[in-house]
């Protein structure tokens, strides 16, 4: 079977080593109605160094079974809002140095 690969958001992360709840969503339409519906699903992803954060976009692909129920490694981070957030924290913790040390 080919390598299958979904793209999801991280809905739990922390409880268990090396492992993180993603959630995939998808749309299907209603056979009766015609109405859009989302259906989603879970799984559990091996994350080998923790780097995974709540709210990631992450891409996953399946592999060989490494435990009863994880069927999935993490193949890359596609977004982190909680990065991007101390990111800029960061940066503007250094302007506000810089601009101090000029001023002082």
């Amino acid at each position: 079977m080919p390598p299958m690969s979904f793209i999801g958001q991280v809905s739990k992360v922390g409880f268990m080593e090396k492992t993180a709840t993603v959630t995939v969503s998808r749309f299907i339409f209603h056979s009766k109605t015609g109405k859009r519906l989302e259906r989603s699903k879970k799984y559990l992803t091996h994350d080998e160094s923790n780097q995974l954060r709540m709210q990631d976009t992450v891409l996953i692909r399946n592999c060989p079974p490494i435990s009863a129920r994880k069927r999935f490694t993490l193949e890359k981070v596609l977004k982190s809002p909680e990065r991007e957030r101390e990111a800029l924290h960061a940066r503007q913790a250094a302007e506000a140095a810089a601009s101090a040390s000029t001023t002082a």
